[in-house]
């Protein structure tokens, strides 16, 4: 591997690591837009409709998804796992619903506007 092809492998891989830390709360939101999910369910969720790109640390996802419940942009109920004890079944409060639309509203919309659209293509195909 050349210096040239090392560098970019470099800087690839720090902006990757960036750009997931910022993410990781998108997705999550979005995976409980298709309904309330326990803690592995959100992991998986977010795993597979990153294509695996993104992982999580079922540790960090408890953390976080205290940290927005403390906030009030999620909420829980119980309901009986399917081998063992209850489970915490996460889902968005009205405030989390409103959080997430304001946030694609703002910040993921563009990415479908034309010009920025025919910005990407160019650089996919």
């Amino acid at each position: 591997m050349t210096n040239n092809e090392q560098l970019l492998t470099e800087l690839l891989e720090a902006w990757e690591e960036t750009y997931k830390k910022g993410q990781l709360t998108l997705w999550i939101f979005l995976s409980m837009k298709e309904g309330p999910k326990y803690v592995e369910e959100i992991k998986a969720f977010v795993e597979s409709a990153t294509n695996n790109t993104m992982t999580c640390e079922l540790q960090s996802l408890y953390r976080t998804v205290r940290k927005f419940r403390h906030v009030g942009i999620l909420d829980y109920t119980t309901a009986e796992g399917y081998r063992g004890p209850e489970r915490k079944y996460y889902s968005l409060t009205n405030l989390g619903s409103e959080l997430l639309a304001k946030f694609l509203e703002r910040n993921i919309h563009l990415f479908f506007e034309k010009r920025v659209r025919n910005l990407i293509n160019q650089h996919i195909d």
